[in-house]
């Protein structure tokens, strides 16, 4: 973990989704820990951890880690916290990794150091495809049909700039604080 912002920020994405999931009767939500995407990679250990993911359609429960053949379906929606050691990987490797070999339908990375370097994508035919902000200044996930917004608040003690959940109708969704 880079800093307290940034574990701070994963548990906000996190936490403020975890009522929303509870309407449905699948999903499942984590971050911060290893998705498995082929046994060459268990064999090489060379694992991937997002800072957040979701995904839709899988029975709810405990996971471990994330292990696409035994669960059946890989990631959903996914989302990196840059910091200025990780962001040219997550821009980079981990882009190409999460649309070539896992095909993750959407991207989002956010700097919460600077919360001007945000940015979605949306896989098209194999290709991620830049998301643009709506009217709201929002990027939405279709996926999820909520949208992600760059909101300024006191969060945990930390005044700064936070990266929420929020309805399109600009709503945002709770967090426990």
């Amino acid at each position: 973990m880079e800093t307290q912002r940034h574990k701070f920020q994963i548990d906000m994405l996190i936490d403020a989704l975890l009522p929303w999931l509870e309407q449905r009767s699948d999903g499942y939500v984590g971050g911060n820990m290893f998705v498995y995407f082929s046994l060459a990679q268990v064999r090489n250990q060379d694992f991937r951890g997002p800072d957040f993911f979701a995904v839709l359609g899988v029975p709810k429960g405990e996971r471990r880690s994330w292990v696409v053949w035994e669960e059946g379906k890989g990631l959903d929606v996914v989302i990196e916290l840059l910091s200025e050691t990780t962001a040219s990987s997550d821009k980079n490797e981990k882009k190409l990794i999460y649309q070539n070999q896992l095909r993750v339908p959407e991207y989002f990375w956010f700097d919460p150091f600077n919360p001007d370097d945000w940015a979605g994508f949306v896989l098209n035919q194999g290709v991620y495809e830049p998301l643009s902000s709506n009217e709201r200044n929002q990027l939405v996930s279709q996926l999820l049909g909520l949208a992600l917004v760059r909101w300024h608040g006191n969060y945990k003690g930390i005044n700064a700039t936070w990266l929420r959940w929020a309805t399109l109708d600009g709503e945002l969704l709770p967090i426990p604080q």
